[in-house]
C-alpha cells in the first residue's frame, strides 16, 4: 500500500506546537477589516488552537508533517 501523502493545503494553515497541539489562524481576516471593530481585528489576529474534537482527523491529513 502507499504511503499517505500530507494534505498540501492544510500543511500552509497550521503548526503543530512542541506539546503536539494543533495552532490555527482565524477566519475572516482577508479582507473588509474596516467593518469589523478594532477589538474583533485584534483578536483575530491572534492564533488559536484546533479542537479537541477536530484533532484527531486533522492529524490524520498531516501524518507526515512533524
Amino acid at each position: 500500500m502507499p504511503k499517505q501523502k500530507t494534505h498540501s493545503g492544510l500543511k500552509k494553515r497550521i503548526k503543530i506546537t512542541g506539546s503536539g497541539k494543533i495552532v490555527r489562524g482565524h477566519a475572516y481576516t482577508g479582507h473588509l477589516k474596516t467593518n469589523k471593530s478594532h477589538k474583533q481585528n485584534k483578536d483575530l489576529s491572534k492564533t488559536a488552537l484546533v479542537h479537541s474534537t477536530d484533532e484527531k482527523r486533522i492529524k490524520q491529513l498531516i501524518s507526515n508533517l512533524k
